[in-house]
């Protein structure tokens, strides 16, 4: 019998596989989108293909894959040591908080994609500085939701109310043609994310996995994909 939700939808989850793939359920689309450079600032996102529908499909979390982004086993093969070393404490209690004017700029490094989308006008961080004038509130707003991550959140200073521009519930396969790596997957939407030990992460609307193998905070990504140069084999190919 198939679980619904209560938008009629199946329900669409993460399994995180002890030192194996990401399995993903529930007809959760998948596509494959470049990072858009301009003078070496990220300013944009591509999408360049649409992946087959699958109600259940595997995902590559080694880097090894020679199928990619979907698993092919080759984790049994390496030897790959997947155990989850992320903080599991809500996203707000690991924060650094900036106040400007009318923004809250809430910012958490360590599961930096290091993407560059932040570097964005003046940076988010000046956007946010300088929130009391409505041009900067807006472009900081922009700049802090295109960033897959979500190490940065902006709130409302007078409400309180998070500035999440919504997003459909899908996997995005990130490549960086201006760096010449192979990114993480951005998971979009508030799409569940079980551990291997069966505990479910914090449920957000902007969050990127590990697929390099690489990140000192699996399952998310730490940016350690560019450290190691990592290339699936389809950068580049549409």
């Amino acid at each position: 019998m198939n679980i619904m939700s209560e938008s009629n939808e199946p329900s669409r989850k993460i399994t995180v596989m002890k030192d194996g793939p990401y399995v993903v359920s529930g007809r959760v689309p998948l596509v494959k989108e470049n990072i858009v450079s301009e003078g070496g600032i990220s300013i944009g996102w591509e999408k360049m293909e649409e992946h087959p529908e699958r109600k259940t499909y595997a995902l590559c979390r080694c880097g090894q894959t020679g199928t990619p982004p979907y698993c092919n086993g080759s984790h049994a093969s390496a030897g790959f040591n997947g155990t989850e070393t992320a903080d599991r404490a809500p996203f707000s209690k690991r924060c650094k908080v900036l106040e400007g004017p009318s923004l809250t700029l809430y910012d958490r490094q360590d599961i930096c994609a290091r993407t560059g989308h932040c570097q964005q006008r003046t940076g988010a961080w000046t956007l946010v500085k300088h929130s009391d004038e409505a041009d900067k509130r807006e472009e900081a707003i922009g700049v802090v939701n295109s960033c897959p991550s979500g190490r940065l959140v902006v709130r409302d200073k007078e409400t309180g109310e998070a500035l999440e521009m919504p997003l459909e519930k899908e996997i995005a396969v990130i490549q960086h043609p201006h760096r010449g790596v192979s990114g993480p997957l951005w998971v979009r939407g508030g799409i569940s994310i079980v551990s291997a030990d069966g505990e479910q992460y914090e449920t957000r609307n902007r969050v990127t996995l590990c697929r390099c193998g690489a990140s000192k905070v699996k399952p998310f990504c730490d940016g350690s994909h560019i450290n190691v140069g990592f290339r699936d084999g389809s950068l580049g190919k549409k």
